[in-house]
């Protein structure tokens, strides 16, 4: 049987992520059977362990002066962990799963953040996180592929991008930290220099324009 590049992706996200989930922690594939309360998913649901956590919130040196959006939030736990450990402005969570919305309003609850996390059951596609200062995300490689031109294109300049695992092709990360047998990718949205650019330079007396 030939599988696709996708199939491959996902028996290569099991392969490396099922044997370190923690106690407890379930695997949701995301060819489970979609109903009309649960959409089938793109991604399939692995917990991120919580010293992978830290080490994307360090990476992204997240802050009290951050907006943070965590894209294919899962539980929550970033959101959560940047809310009540990094003091941030505000943090979002987004993802399509309604049982995973769930639990991340109820892990805000426990943890007293409710107030400056908001969560969105929402296909990521749809979703404006054109005023994010930090994003972060355990997506597919495939996913981060198709993701990273809007990154690019609509978040400002100076902008953190923190992966867990996935890193997005061509785009070089500025930095790579492994964390035990996983690995956190770093980058910063550059300046857009595309277009039409117009600049005068003198030279004694004269000026010159291009």
């Amino acid at each position: 049987m030939k599988l696709s590049s996708f199939m491959l992706s996902l028996l290569l996200l099991f392969l490396v992520s099922a044997p370190l989930l923690p106690a407890g922690a379930e695997w949701a594939p995301s060819w489970t059977t979609p109903t009309e309360d649960r959409p089938a998913l793109d991604v399939p649901y692995v917990p991120t362990p919580p010293e992978v956590v830290q080490a994307m919130l360090t990476a992204a040196h997240v802050n009290s002066r951050d907006i943070l959006y965590d894209l294919g939030c899962g539980d929550g736990r970033i959101v959560v962990a940047a809310a009540k450990e990094r003091k941030v402005k505000r943090a979002v969570g987004i993802d399509l799963d309604p049982e995973r919305i769930r639990e991340s309003n109820e892990n805000a609850r426990q943890a007293g953040v409710s107030e400056r996390v908001t969560f969105h059951q929402k296909d990521l596609f749809d979703m404006d996180f054109r005023e994010a200062t930090v994003v972060s995300m355990y997506l597919l490689p495939s996913v981060n592929l198709k993701l990273r031109p809007r990154l690019l294109r609509e978040l400002a300049p100076g902008t953190r991008i923190v992966s867990h695992d996935f890193d997005m092709g061509d785009w070089e990360a500025d930095r790579i930290i492994a964390v035990g047998t996983h690995t956190v990718y770093f980058w910063v949205v550059p300046a857009n220099m595309s277009g039409t650019w117009k600049w005068s330079l003198t030279d004694g007396n004269e000026t010159r324009q291009y």
